[in-house]
């Protein structure tokens, strides 16, 4: 009988939680050097609507089908856009607010006025004749393509990675998910803390500190 156990590498417990965490858990945010580096590449490119999308998608923390159905009206009057909005969710029907930073407010204002857009426009339309706006499908082919820009795996990352990136910085700077679960939209605590995926977070901080 052959011996295979010098040829099978057993896992530390970090590096399994770490593919499991991956493989059934939810897409990771992006950290913020990443934010930096897809946006630098963005603003070198002088790919305005897509600078336009990413910085919305992360301030506003909105889920795909959300994003891609806003109109002009929902977050800019008058030509300007608005520090705070205020949408309803497709999927739960509550509103949520959501905050706008001064430097997205400039790149969506800065994608209005080139695509010539107005109030009853969709903010990003499609460029396929058979949808008005952007589909999610489209969105979510967008991010990939984002994540490739900096050399990241695009099987890693996905749309809900945009909508986690401010949520998860938020919460690890305030340990304060009832302001995160109000952001988020959510109508139970639960879902918040399965949906930053706090519990491995903490399982993996746990592990990394733990010499064996």
């Amino acid at each position: 009988m052959n011996d295979n156990t010098n040829s099978t590498r057993v896992a530390t417990p970090q590096q399994a939680l770490t593919r499991i965490s991956r493989l059934v858990g939810p897409k990771p945010p992006f950290k913020l050097k990443e934010i930096w580096a897809i946006r630098i590449r963005l603003q070198l490119q002088d790919q305005t609507r897509d600078l336009a999308l990413f910085d919305l998608a992360i301030d506003s923390k909105l889920r795909g089908c959300d994003l891609v159905k806003l109109q002009v009206h929902d977050i800019a009057h008058n030509g300007r856009v608005m520090s705070r909005a205020t949408v309803t969710q497709q999927k739960t029907g509550q509103p949520v607010r959501f905050e706008l930073t001064e430097q997205t407010r400039e790149a969506v204002e800065a994608w209005i006025n080139k695509a010539h857009l107005f109030a009853g426009h969709y903010l990003f339309p499609s460029r396929i004749r058979q949808s008005p706006h952007l589909s999610t499908r489209q969105y979510a082919r967008i991010v990939k393509s984002w994540t490739e820009l900096i050399g990241l795996d695009p099987m890693e990352y996905g749309t809900h990675s945009l909508r986690r990136t401010k949520a998860t910085l938020i919460y690890k700077r305030t340990k304060n998910l009832r302001a995160v679960q109000l952001l988020l939209g959510h109508t139970k605590l639960e879902s918040t803390v399965r949906y930053l995926g706090i519990e491995v977070d903490d399982a993996l901080e746990i592990s990394e500190q733990t010499e064996a």
